[in-house]
């Protein structure tokens, strides 16, 4: 038990003069260790009077300064304070206590309040009981066993070493950038920085590199000495980013937000997510992905518009499907890319995906999309695209994904014979928290009207045509007739001439072929031949 001896000679019943002392566990202290504690405090004294013996007593006001040992006001006792703060006698009795061992009987003589010194006054004597009870207590400290101690109970001496360890030195911030080490987060914004900084601390868990020149985001680029094993948000949007390597995020394991929207990307490698080799490394921990607006300029583009939008669209889905990389992903937003249709098996290697948005694209069909084996589907958005009918197949796909909700509103629905399917199922059915507001865009008759609203007979496939297109093909093909008349008008007009003309070409053909036939004679007889070689003689 704390601050109890294990020697029965010393475990007496507290007297009056030991709970006065100590008003806290007084009581335990036996008479024989106050008297023991008395004499040591007593020799102390008398070796500090001799010439040349003891150890000077520090005189002076306490110091403030943390670790110092505090200076004693001046006593007969000679008593001085040891690096943790405690009151100690000056000379070997301070030794003698640290080590554990029973003091002497001189040194119990020298410690009594009374030894040493001509008509103590009282204050002095109660200031001699306060300074025996503190090394009292701290003898007692030191000679008891070291697993009776708690661990809660830490020695001044422990606490001084362990508050003179020195912290880690901070990591220092780069140079371009915003650090917050308090919420964790790293701000290189509007720096036009041609690279990933190599100096980012490691204690990053949000990192936004915004706004900058970097056009390559290369293999390894987060590769750090330690790594960057804590970032989990990770937002390069607008850096002009046109290319990214395989292997780009293949160092941070804990990355579960990218954002590489705004980047005009011209080549997004097969193995961006996945690393060098989709084959051997480990699934990504990503979870939201962000690739909105990456689509680049159309001078940019390769093999011209159509053909590049379609390189383009094979691309972003050769880096969704590489693999098993994005088995992880719950999030992936496509948003404002141009896509006129989905590639085939887009979302194959993706059954986590809880959320699809492909709002304010050019799809006109989704005819190749396939949504079947996405059953974690909550929410897919495909408003503001040009889609105009939607085929049971589809509808069906949809209709058996358990929490699915699809967005549908501003699309040129087209409201013939063709959607009627699409309208029924939309009156059935509670996928599409949107669908009061789809209404009709095509043909002019029905403009504006809702879908809910329409009938089968109000659907019918003729005059699909806006009436304007309408009056531009009727006035082409008047255009048309009017020149085919003229033409016939000129050719009826001028039919004596053309007549004259046309036997002139017959007769030079005739004496063109007459002499042709001439020629063809005299090369066939040879008596024809040799006189006329004599003739031309």
């Amino acid at each position: 038990m704390r601050g109890r001896s294990s020697d029965p000679a010393l475990r007496k019943a507290p007297t009056k003069e030991s709970r006065r002392c100590h008003p806290s566990g007084g009581g335990r202290r036996s008479a024989e260790a106050r008297v023991a504690t008395g004499r040591a405090y007593s020799l102390e004294g008398r070796a500090g009077n001799r010439p040349g013996g003891g150890r000077p007593v520090a005189r002076g006001k306490p110091s403030s300064g943390f670790g110092a040992p505090p200076q004693l006001t001046p006593t007969r006792g000679k008593f001085v304070a040891d690096t943790c703060g405690r009151l100690a006698p000056a000379g070997p009795s301070r030794s003698s206590l640290r080590s554990g061992r029973r003091p002497s009987s001189g040194e119990l003589r020298a410690a009594m309040p009374g030894a040493g010194s001509r008509g103590p006054t009282a204050g002095d004597g109660r200031l001699r009981l306060a300074r025996l009870a503190l090394v009292l207590l701290g003898w007692v400290s030191a000679s008891a066993p070291s697993s009776s101690v708690p661990s809660s109970s830490t020695s001044p001496a422990a606490f001084l070493a362990s508050g003179s360890v020195q912290p880690p030195p901070a990591e220092r911030c780069p140079a371009a950038c915003e650090c917050s080490e308090a919420a964790r987060t790293v701000k290189c914004v509007n720096r036009n920085l041609m690279e990933v900084p190599a100096d980012l601390p490691s204690y990053v868990r949000n990192l936004f590199i915004t706004g900058n020149q970097m056009t390559v985001l290369p293999a390894g680029a987060f590769a750090r000495r330690p790594p960057l094993a804590d970032l989990a948000t990770l937002n390069l949007s607008g850096n002009h980013l046109k290319e990214v390597c395989a292997g780009a995020f293949e160092h941070l394991p804990g990355l579960r937000h990218l954002d590489l929207s705004h980047n005009p990307l011209t080549n997004l490698s097969a193995f961006a997510f996945a690393g060098s080799n989709a084959s051997v490394s480990a699934p990504s921990s990503l979870e939201e992905l962000f690739l909105n607006h990456i689509v680049p300029p159309e001078d940019q583009r390769q093999n011209g518009s159509f053909e590049g939008m379609v390189a383009f669209e094979g691309m972003v889905a050769a880096a969704l499907r590489s693999g098993f990389a994005l088995q992880g992903l719950q999030r992936l937003e496509l948003a404002s890319n141009h896509f006129l249709y989905l590639p085939r098996d887009l979302l194959a290697q993706l059954p986590s995906l809880s959320h699809l948005d492909l709002r304010n694209n050019s799809l006109v069909s989704l005819t190749y999309a396939s949504f079947r084996n996405l059953t974690h589907l909550e929410s897919l958005h495909l408003e503001d695209n040009a889609l105009k009918v939607l085929h049971n197949s589809t509808l069906a796909e949809w209709q058996g994904l358990p929490r699915v909700k699809v967005y549908l509103d501003n699309n040129p629905w087209v409201c013939d014979c063709y959607i009627a399917d699409l309208v029924t199922w939309l009156k059935e059915t509670e996928v599409v928290p949107d669908k009061a507001k789809l209404t009709c865009a095509f043909p002019e008759k029905m403009r504006n009207r809702g879908l809910l609203e329409l009938n089968s007979s109000d659907l019918d496939c003729d005059a699909l045509l806006p009436p304007s297109l309408q009056t531009s093909y009727v006035f082409l093909g008047i255009v048309l007739a009017l020149i085919g008349a003229i033409f016939l008008l000129v050719l009826y007009l001028n039919r004596k001439g053309i007549k004259k003309w046309m036997h002139n070409i017959r007769d030079a053909c005739r004496d063109h072929m007459e002499g042709y036939h001439y020629r063809y004679e005299i090369n066939a007889d040879p008596r024809l031949t040799n006189l006329s070689s004599n003739s031309d003689v």
